[in-house]
């Protein structure tokens, strides 16, 4: 009897102490302590940083979607000027185009002959009455001819005086002499020589070819409508004694 009521001394006594049913208030609060000595956890750090990352991701999606609405703003004005252009080009390919009709001076009118009218008065004929003229005088027919006239003189003096484009033309000649002995200052002096309407020698040089023999190679301008390539050669080739061959080095518009 006395171990029964031992026994059951020790059950209530168990049964009043609540330490171990509140572990979790007591772990709690040891951890309210310790985050308010060293400060709260890596855990919420790690939380707080989080939260931080989707607030900023947040405010960039907002940005964005008001960006996105000024686009779609501006692409809709673009589509309605451009539908406005191209409702505006149809309308013009629609219009006939007018043909530009040189403004000219209408042909004088010639005045029909009229007759004279006599007016009857009294059973006599009225001497006195003028003859009547509907379409005016000839001076007037005369005066604008005579204007026209003027004006077509002016035209072709101007057309006159306006310079003619002349097409000239850069040549330049390889001479070259029969041997090593030919006098190229002679030879020189018989090509400039050459003189002709629209032919103007330039500068020259003496350019080795081998063997001791040098060729003369000569510049000159030229008019295209007056003077030509074969005419040189055949002109220069004339030279016989001093000329071996003639030949286009270059040739060049101006």
């Amino acid at each position: 009897m006395p171990k029964q009521s031992t026994n059951m001394s020790g059950l209530q006594c168990l049964a009043t102490e609540n330490i171990w049913f509140d572990k979790h208030r007591y772990d709690e609060a040891e951890k309210c302590f310790y985050e308010g000595v060293n400060g709260p956890s890596t855990q919420q750090q790690q939380s707080s940083s989080h939260a931080g990352g989707d607030q900023e991701l947040v405010s960039r999606m907002k940005s964005l979607e008001l960006e996105n609405q000024t686009l779609h703003k501006v692409v809709e004005n673009m589509r309605a000027a451009l539908q406005k252009l191209e409702s505006r080009v149809a309308m013009l390919e629609k219009t006939p185009v007018l043909a530009a009709v040189p403004c000219a001076k209408a042909a004088p009118v010639q005045a029909a002959p009229v007759k004279q009218v006599k007016v009857e008065n009294g059973g006599g004929d009225d001497d006195d009455d003028d003859d009547i003229d509907l379409f005016g005088s000839d001076e007037e027919d005369e005066e604008a001819e005579r204007l026209k006239q003027e004006r077509l003189e002016a035209y072709a003096a101007k057309k006159a005086k306006k310079p003619t484009l002349i097409a000239k033309s850069s040549i330049l000649l390889d001479v070259k002499p029969w041997d090593d002995e030919t006098d190229m200052a002679k030879l020189e002096e018989c090509v400039r020589s050459v003189q002709m309407d629209g032919l103007l020698w330039g500068a020259s040089k003496l350019v080795p070819v081998g063997y001791g023999i040098k060729k003369l190679q000569i510049n000159c301008v030229v008019e295209d409508d007056k003077v030509g390539t074969d005419i040189l050669e055949e002109e220069i080739t004339k030279f016989e004694d001093f000329v071996q061959s003639v030949d286009v080095a270059a040739f060049n518009k101006i």
